[in-house]
């Protein structure tokens, strides 16, 4: 049997977004959101339980080979083609009345993520990269616009996004993470999606975390690399699994990384 394009797998994760955006847009700031504690103290509410059925619903109809891997469900299936859902990234911002949220969707072949969608209904914003063919976003009903990373190349001129100080402090990089924030031209927390898609668009230049899943990974990985850019872990390997992820415009991923060995 003969596998989708690229380019259809793509126009099925821009479907899917837009149907999660309407899902979780009639759920924000809703007064009866249902809201749960996980087992890792992390919570869900009925908005993220919604958009992932829907989309595993949609999948099974449109790609029944696939396999599925979702934060809220887990693993569904065994096979070279599998799709990785965040049906909410930054549950607590939509939980606490925040924009700074979205769907992230991913199509990965062989465990290389080849399709990427962000969908971040609040800000009226969506984003999305396939291999080879580019890095794009789009603003409300406006036409679609390339996206490029930013051609800074001395640490000292660079802005970072560093997340969450605390899973730095967690898994030990408090320290090195304050060590490069000195060699750097400007520190920020922008959080969540919004830190990687800024350094898609060019606007920052490094963005990183820890405590990262799969699901928080897959999504940003063509996009950054379709405009340009590079993503890793902390210790520069680009498997999905290692709980860390460092994203930068290339130029300065090996100054960085360098940082963060010690």
């Amino acid at each position: 049997m003969t596998e989708p394009s690229i380019a259809d797998d793509l126009a099925v994760a821009l479907t899917l977004a837009a149907e999660a955006d309407l899902i979780a847009m009639d759920r924000y700031r809703s007064q009866d959101l249902g809201i749960q504690l996980k087992a890792d103290k992390s919570i869900v509410t009925d908005a993220d339980t919604r958009v992932e059925r829907m989309i595993r619903a949609h999948l099974a109809e449109a790609r029944p080979a696939d396999a599925v891997l979702g934060e809220e469900f887990g693993d569904a299936g065994a096979a070279r083609r599998r799709w990785i859902v965040d049906p909410i990234d930054g549950t607590s911002n939509f939980a606490r009345g925040v924009p700074i949220w979205g769907a992230l969707i991913a199509l990965t072949v062989d465990d290389v993520p080849v399709v990427g969608v962000v969908s971040a209904p609040a800000l009226g914003r969506r984003w999305w990269g396939a291999t080879g063919h580019g890095a794009w976003t789009q603003e409300g009903d406006g036409e679609p616009r390339g996206i490029r990373v930013s051609a800074v190349d001395a640490l000292a001129d660079a802005t970072l996004s560093y997340n969450n100080l605390q899973t730095w402090d967690q898994y030990g990089y408090l320290d090195r993470l304050v060590a490069l924030s000195r060699e750097v031209g400007r520190t920020r927390a922008f959080g969540d999606l919004w830190a990687y898609m800024l350094l898609a668009e060019g606007a920052i230049d490094v963005a990183g975390e820890f405590d990262v899943k799969p699901w928080d990974i897959a999504a940003l990985v063509p996009i950054v690399t379709e405009a340009g850019g590079r993503v890793s872990s902390a210790t520069g390997s680009s498997r999905l699994d290692e709980l860390s992820v460092i994203a930068s415009n290339g130029l300065l991923h090996d100054a960085v990384l360098g940082r963060l060995r010690g």
